[in-house]
């Protein structure tokens, strides 16, 4: 579906769009915290960072001109590691971009409203912080809104909020040059040298965002061309802008006033402009943090869409919307998705950062691994930039990330916690992965419904109430001396009463992808054979199929009717199944089909089961009648389709 998105991106626009989303907010707040940590020697940590930033750039620029697509870095580290790994990496990057929304909002909501204690609002006393709660969700809607618009909409918005946020920063950066003074710059290393790698770990969010940017290549003119100047160029524009930044800053405030103000850029624009001035600091500041949020908001849903096309995530994320062009339900699940946090997150900027910090230094380190993976698996494929040493500087880039990230845990108090807290965020990943597989994957259903069987078993009488049995029998009508196919027996709960309804002249073909599963339900058959004390079960004839997600099996033949209970959800193309069932049964042949849906009342369905009308429409494309009734149950819901097999002479009854 990503292939639909809207190329309208020219290289201007996607440059300022790239330094918007890359330089974020960390200039607004990290030069003081650099600062604090190393005195005005935090300059050189800039300095360091922006060298090993625009390397890292180059990575960026090489792997997005092999792979100009919506998926960005999940792109390249599935071409570099397969599914698991680039779910993973996927993952973080979506954990990265909300946790950066909640840490901007929560950070610079006091730039527009230092509200603290309550306010007197319309004879109600309300907690302040219940207000910049509600403004900051607001937000949150509104810019979700602009992406569902449509790119252009949103670009316009981007570019605009780019501007603004190097118009603030030379606002006072310039004036900083004539209010210069060097001793503010004494002394320049008051603190261990280490704090010098230290304050590298902690600005070292001012560069994140080459990820928000490569979302918007598949959106992006020429974008194999297009994106690698812009990521490239955009990097050496922030380092610039940045260390000028610092530098006129500490020239203007004594470091250690700057190191402890939790302002900067407002207390900067008293100094420059006086308190009309600072006014206006206060809005053009929260204006340019609000675009950072606008960048990932817009960028990431993306992302969302280019999981969704490869089955790791639910097939509701790659859904376009045909007028705006834009992934809408990825959007929506967005926007829930960020609004939480933001709630969640209310309290500490610090710790948002230091959360942050580790899990995408982490997913950088499997970006900057993947280039030299890929070369060697794909040495052939076409790069239109290459980044130069390569083979030396990207073990160099991963050693550094390494080190500071080393030396930040060691010599911070509660660093360790924070990042056993990120660790067990990113191994969350692995059992939602299993779960998606499970969705998708045969090979993966096959395994769970082995290892599940007897536990099936168990609790069949709670997975397939009587009750149910005996609504599918009357639905199935009389199916005396006839074949019916069984697809998918499971542990044969319903095979033995089928067997049964067809009489000792009538046969039952069961199926099921599950080995186990089929060998539980020969016992059983076998046991209800004994135990008859007349002969009145028909035939059972029990079939294990590897493939049984992607076909019926071709050694069944002409059926007179169809039962399935819990096996057609996970079909991998339900039209092809469908067509050869309808190839097996004669006209009017009856089906009848039982799912599982809503689950616990939340866990998405599979998407041809949402609505009523698409389960109809489907099967009627494959020539069958069908009816859709919903029942309630405990755990999950139950969705009964039943019908005929009509012809051309057969009108059907829908």
């Amino acid at each position: 579906m990503s292939e639909n998105l809207e190329k309208s991106l020219s290289f201007p626009v996607i440059l300022i769009i790239t330094i918007n989303s890359i330089m974020g907010t960390g200039i607004f707040f990290l030069p003081s915290v650099g600062v604090r940590e190393a005195g005005p020697a935090s300059i050189i940590s800039w300095c360091i960072l922006s060298l090993v930033a625009i390397y890292i750039s180059m990575i960026f620029a090489e792997l997005t001109s092999m792979f100009p697509t919506a998926g960005g870095v999940y792109e390249f580290c599935k071409q570099a590691y397969g599914r698991f790994f680039s779910f993973i990496i996927g993952w973080m990057t979506i954990l990265a971009g909300n946790i950066t929304i909640a840490m901007l909002i929560v950070g610079t909501i006091q730039y527009l409203l230092p509200l603290k204690g309550s306010l007197l609002l319309f004879n109600l006393l309300i907690d302040a912080k219940y207000i910049k709660l509600t403004i900051c969700i607001l937000f949150i809607f509104i810019f979700n809104y602009i992406a569902f618009k449509g790119i252009k909409t949103s670009a316009t918005m981007l570019v605009a909020f780019g501007i603004i946020t190097l118009g603030t920063l030379f606002g006072l950066i310039i004036p900083g040059l004539f209010s210069f003074s060097a001793s503010n710059f004494m002394p320049f290393a008051p603190y261990p040298v280490i704090s010098i790698a230290v304050a590298i770990f902690l600005i070292a969010e001012t560069f994140f965002g080459w990820e928000t940017a490569t979302f918007l290549a598949a959106e992006t003119k020429d974008g194999k061309r297009v994106m690698p100047k812009a990521l490239i160029i955009g990097t050496i524009v922030i380092s610039v802008v940045s260390v000028l930044f610092l530098v006129t800053s500490i020239g203007t405030i004594p470091w250690q006033l700057f190191g402890e103000s939790q302002t900067p850029l407002i207390d900067l624009g008293l100094i420059h402009y006086g308190s009309i001035g600072q006014s206006i600091f206060i809005i053009l500041v929260y204006l340019s943090i609000i675009g950072s949020v606008a960048g990932w908001v817009v960028s990431a849903p993306r992302l969302l869409l280019a999981m969704a096309e490869d089955k790791l995530l639910l097939s509701h994320f790659q859904r376009i919307h045909k007028k705006h062009k834009t992934p809408h339900i990825a959007i929506l699940f967005q926007t829930i998705l960020t609004t939480i946090i933001i709630i969640i997150g209310f309290g500490s900027y610090q710790y948002l950062l230091h959360l942050l910090v580790p899990i995408v230094l982490a997913m950088y380190s499997a970006v900057v691994i993947s280039v030299i993976i890929l070369r060697k698996k794909l040495p052939n494929h076409q790069r239109c930039f290459v980044v130069p040493f390569a083979y030396i500087g990207c073990p160099l880039v991963i050693l550094f990330l390494l080190g500071i990230t080393v030396m930040w845990a060691l010599s911070q108090s509660g660093a360790l916690l924070t990042l056993e807290f990120a660790l067990s965020l990113i191994l969350l990943s692995i059992p939602v992965f299993f779960l998606i597989e499970l969705y998708y994957d045969p090979k993966m259903i096959k395994k769970v419904n082995d290892q599940l069987a007897y536990f099936t078993l168990l609790f069949e009488k709670v997975s397939i109430p009587k009750k149910v049995i005996n609504e599918i029998l009357y639905l199935l009508g009389d199916v005396k001396s006839k074949n019916v196919l069984e697809y998918g027996c499971n542990v044969g709960t319903l095979t033995i009463y089928l067997s049964k309804a067809v009489g000792t002249s009538g046969r039952i073909i069961a199926t099921d992808i599950s080995k186990t599963g089929v060998h539980i339900t020969q016992r059983r058959v076998e046991r209800a054979l004994i135990k008859a004390k007349t002969a009145e079960h028909g035939r059972v004839h029990l079939i294990h199929d590897e493939e049984h997600a992607n076909r019926i099996h071709p050694d069944v033949k002409k059926i007179d009717a169809i039962v399935s209970i819990g096996a057609i959800s996970f079909v991998q193309d339900i039209k092809k199944v469908l067509k050869e069932m309808y190839e097996l049964l004669p006209d009017e042949g009856r089906i009848v089909i039982v799912e599982y849906v809503d689950y616990i009342g939340f866990i998405p369905n599979v998407e041809w089961l949402d609505k009523n009308l698409t389960i109809e429409d489907l099967f009627l494309e494959c020539g069958f009648s069908v009816r859709v009734i919903r029942k309630e149950g405990l755990f999950w819901n139950y969705i009964y389709i039943y019908g005929i097999k009509f012809s051309d002479d057969i009108v059907p009854y829908i």
